[in-house]
């Protein structure tokens, strides 16, 4: 069975399929009629990162140790899974709280949220960002307890925005080849000279 698509056109949802702006509908009318919020504290934003979250970090293990939940094929397979264990992670929606599997070997490493990972990514983003428009650490972490509800540390921003600086310094201190460093000190002479007749 073929199916011909017009360039230009979607092809056509299979019958039953939930388009994502069905989807989102849903969800929203679900949360209000339950009596949920959308942001803050147990919202439906907090609920919606944790179940992905814990979505992807179980297609993690199950690739890691090559058999589904209660699989009957992983008896025996020499490495199987071992439990969870929780642990909160600050969100760009607040902190959320996620099991996290394991396997009994303890090779498993998971990449949607590290070991010893406490905040993702747009967190760090946000931090620099207030950082850069010159709001103190103090500043930094009452604006995420206050917008967030999340308990960050001055420590920890001060931890986030070093490790951004030594970033930038490695970048700024690398190696150039000598291409490149040949072009650098061409276009310093020339700048310099430029500005040398200019003067005269």
């Amino acid at each position: 069975m073929t199916t011909e698509t017009t360039v230009g056109q979607p092809a056509a949802e299979p019958a039953g399929a939930v388009t994502d702006e069905q989807l989102i509908a849903m969800l929203v009318d679900r949360a209000r009629g339950d009596g949920l919020k959308l942001t803050g504290e147990g919202g439906l934003l907090q609920q919606l990162a944790k179940r992905v979250l814990e979505s992807a970090l179980e297609g993690e293990i199950t690739d890691h140790v090559g058999y589904d939940k209660h699989d009957s094929a992983g008896r025996g397979s020499g490495n199987t899974r071992n439990g969870s264990r929780t642990k909160t992670v600050l969100t760009d929606v607040g902190p959320v709280e996620v099991r996290v599997p394991r396997d009994a070997a303890g090779t498993f490493e998971p990449q949607i949220v590290r070991k010893r990972q406490r905040r993702l990514s747009g967190v760090d983003d946000m931090v620099l960002s207030l950082s850069a428009k010159g709001l103190t650490h103090g500043e930094i972490a009452a604006h995420l307890a206050e917008v967030y509800g999340a308990e960050v540390s001055k420590q920890t921003i001060s931890t986030i925005t070093d490790k951004v600086l030594e970033g930038m310094a490695e970048w700024q201190n690398r190696p150039l080849d000598s291409g490149r460093s040949l072009e650098i000190v061409a276009n310093h002479l020339v700048a310099g000279w430029c500005c040398h007749r200019r003067m005269s």
